[in-house]
């Protein structure tokens, strides 16, 4: 069987701290290239990022599915047959552990499935890697998809392979914190092969952006519940 062509997408904001440490973790002889998506950041994560290897793209608007979106204009740049089978994306924080990647894309490469997601739900969680109204919130936002798509998820993870004639199927937009959930839908609604497997998550390094503050937190959770129900 051919070995598949894999790319990883890391969306990176601030991420001086850990980006090496990310880079460091990824099993190199699984993949192909790494592009860290500079997300407007104001310390070194573009430097140390280039220095160790990875593709630096930048994107100046800030925004989770922004920086995505970036990694995935810089992909379709290439000519169609230098394009990945399948993109990895992966946060650069550090929280997952980038050594698992190869059991990820393992249900695409010799499953058939068209997406996998890695669940901190399914697998083991160190103490404080998660907020409870992190928790609480994937537990709410995945029993939504399950009652209004009929697709069981238990978690919104940003460690998620998924096939990349796939994933240009989706037609993503998102530009925030409404791009995990807003793939794991459209999958749904296209009656994708999904799958999830545990992964372990840690405490990030350094503070979230997201659930380290009380608005980040809210805007977070109305958006998720927002797309939801707006793709319905």
């Amino acid at each position: 069987m051919k070995k598949p062509v894999i790319d990883v997408i890391i969306p990176a904001f601030n991420e001086e701290q850990s980006i090496g440490l990310v880079l460091a973790d990824i099993p190199s002889e699984v993949v192909r290239e790494v592009i860290v998506c500079n997300n407007a950041s104001t310390d070194k994560t573009a430097g140390i990022a280039r220095s160790l290897g990875a593709t630096v793209v930048d994107q100046p608007r800030k925004g989770y599915g922004s920086a995505c979106l970036k990694g995935i204009e810089y992909l379709l740049c290439k000519e169609e047959n230098e394009w990945p089978d399948i993109i990895v994306f992966i946060d650069g924080d550090y929280s997952d552990h980038p050594d698992e990647l190869p059991a990820l894309v393992r249900p695409i490469v010799e499953g058939g499935y068209d997406l996998c997601i890695g669940s901190r739900a399914l697998g083991q969680l160190e103490k404080g890697a998660m907020m409870p109204q992190q928790i609480f919130g994937n537990w709410l936002a995945t029993n939504l998809i399950k009652l209004i798509y009929g697709y069981q998820f238990t978690d919104l993870g940003p460690f998620r392979a998924i096939r990349f004639d796939k994933f240009l199927g989706l037609n993503m937009e998102d530009k925030d914190f409404g791009w995990t959930v807003e793939m794991q839908v459209k999958a749904a609604k296209k009656k994708y092969k999904c799958i999830e497997v545990p992964v372990r998550y840690r405490r990030r390094v350094g503070r979230s952006k997201v659930s380290g503050t009380a608005r980040g937190t809210i805007l977070a959770g109305y958006k998720i519940l927002w797309t939801i129900f707006k793709l319905y």
